[in-house]
C-alpha cells in the first residue's frame, strides 16, 4: 500500500509542475513556484503519514470528540471576516501565513468520530436514540455550514462518506432508504432555490458544455479537447497545450485533463489501475482488520478515497457537473494532500494489525 501511495505522489509532484508551468510563470514570474508548494506540503504530508503509521490508531479514539469540535469550529469561522471568498464560494480560512480549507478538516474529524462513536458497541447503529439520530444531526449541521459556503461537491462527499460509513456499520436497509431519499430531496430543494441557480448552472453545463463554451462551459469544453489531444499515447510530458493559459488553473481539479492529454489514455488507464489496486488494498485492509473499530475507520477512509477518485475522473471527462474535487496525491492543494496522506498513514497502521484468523 505505502508503494503505490509513494508512486502516486511522485507521479503527482511532476505533473504538478508540468501543468503549472504557464500558469506559474505567469501569476508568479517564476515557473517553479507551484512545484515548489507542491513539493513542500507533499513533504509535510509524509512526515504526517509516518507519524500515524507509527502511532497506534486506538490512540485516535481520545482526540475524536476534540476533532470534530474543531472541525465545526472551523467551518463556523468562514463566515467570519476571516473567511476568503474567491469565485463567489466562501471555503477558504485566511490565517496570514497559510490557508486552511474546514471542508478538508471535517472529512477526517467525522471518520474518526463516527468510527469511535460506534466502534465499541455493533450494535449502536440500530438503535436511533444514542445510535443513528446523533450521527444523522451531527452530520446535518456539517452539511448546513457547507452549503452555505457554498460548496455542493464537498456536502456530497460528504453525504456519501456518512451514509457508506453507516451502512458498513450495519445500519437498517430501510434507514439508508430513507437518508438517501431525504438527502436527493434535500439536494433538489436547494438547486432549485433561488441561491441554488449557480448549480443549476452548472447541471445544465454538465449535459451540454458546448452550449456555452466560451461561458460557464469553457472549463469543461477546454478539458474536453485536452483528452481529445492526448488520443491513444498522449503528445508527450509536458507538451501539453491546453496548460497553455487556456484550461483555467490546470494544476488543481482538473489535472486529470493534462494528464489525459501528454500522456493519453494509455497514462490514464496506468494512473486509474494505481489507484484502483490502491482501493483493492485499502478494502482488504478494512475486511482484516484486527478489530470493529479498525474496519470503520479503514472503511471510511477507502469510502471517501474512492469516492473522490470517481468524482474527479467523472467532473473532467463531463459525465458529472463541474465542481472542486480534487484528485488525491496528484492535484496540488496543501490541505487534501496532508489530510489524506495522514488517513493513508493510519490505515497503514491498522494494517499492521491484523486479525487472527486472517489471511496474510
Amino acid at each position: 500500500m505505502a508503494a503505490l501511495v509513494l508512486g502516486l505522489s511522485l507521479f503527482g509532484i511532476v505533473m504538478v509542475f508540468s501543468a503549472s508551468y504557464y500558469t506559474a510563470l505567469s501569476k508568479y514570474g517564476n515557473a517553479y513556484e507551484y512545484l515548489k508548494q507542491d513539493a513542500i506540503w507533499m513533504a509535510v504530508g509524509w512526515i504526517a503519514f509516518l507519524f500515524f503509521a507509527h502511532v497506534d490508531y486506538h490512540l485516535l479514539k481520545i482526540v475524536a470528540w476534540p476533532a470534530l469540535a474543531v472541525g465545526l469550529v472551523l467551518l463556523v469561522l468562514l463566515f467570519t471576516p476571516m473567511g476568503k471568498t474567491l469565485n463567489n464560494a466562501t471555503r477558504w480560512l485566511d490565517f496570514g501565513f497559510a490557508t486552511v480549507m474546514p471542508g478538508e478538516v471535517i472529512k477526517f474529524s467525522l471518520i474518526v468520530w463516527i468510527a469511535t462513536y460506534l466502534g465499541n458497541d455493533p450494535e449502536k447503529i440500530k438503535r436511533i436514540k444514542d445510535g443513528l439520530a446523533p450521527i444523522v444531526a451531527v452530520t446535518g449541521i456539517v452539511l448546513v455550514l457547507i452549503v452555505k459556503q457554498p460548496n455542493m461537491s464537498t456536502a456530497g462527499i460528504i453525504g456519501i462518506l456518512v451514509l457508506g460509513m453507516m451502512f458498513v456499520a450495519g445500519m437498517r436497509l430501510y434507514w439508508l432508504v430513507f437518508l438517501v431519499g431525504g438527502g436527493v430531496a434535500a439536494f433538489v430543494a436547494v438547486v432549485l432555490s433561488p441561491k441554488g441557480a449557480y448549480m443549476l448552472q452548472r447541471i445544465t453545463t454538465a449535459l451540454d458544455p458546448f452550449a456555452d463554451e466560451l461561458g460557464s462551459g469553457y472549463q469543461v469544453v477546454q478539458s474536453l479537447l485536452a483528452l481529445g489531444s492526448g488520443g491513444v499515447t498522449g503528445v508527450g510530458l509536458g507538451k501539453s497545450i491546453q496548460k497553455a493559459l487556456y484550461l483555467p488553473e490546470p494544476m488543481n481539479d482538473f489535472i486529470t485533463a493534462i494528464i489525459g492529454e501528454e500522456l493519453g489514455l494509455i497514462g490514464l488507464l496506468i494512473m486509474l489501475i494505481a489507484f484502483m489496486l490502491l482501493i483493492w488494498r485499502c478494502c482488504r485492509i478494512a475486511l482484516r482488520a484486527k478489530d470493529y473499530y479498525g474496519m470503520l475507520l479503514a472503511s471510511g477512509i477507502t469510502i471517501l478515497l474512492g469516492t473522490q477518485v470517481i468524482l474527479n475522473v467523472a467532473v473532467v471527462s463531463a459525465t458529472f457537473f463541474p465542481t472542486g474535487v480534487v484528485l488525491p496525491f496528484i492535484t496540488l492543494g496543501g490541505n487534501a494532500t496532508l489530510i489524506f496522506l495522514s488517513l493513508m498513514g493510519i490505515l497503514f497502521n491498522i494494517s499492521k494489525h491484523p486479525s487472527e484468523g486472517a489471511l496474510s
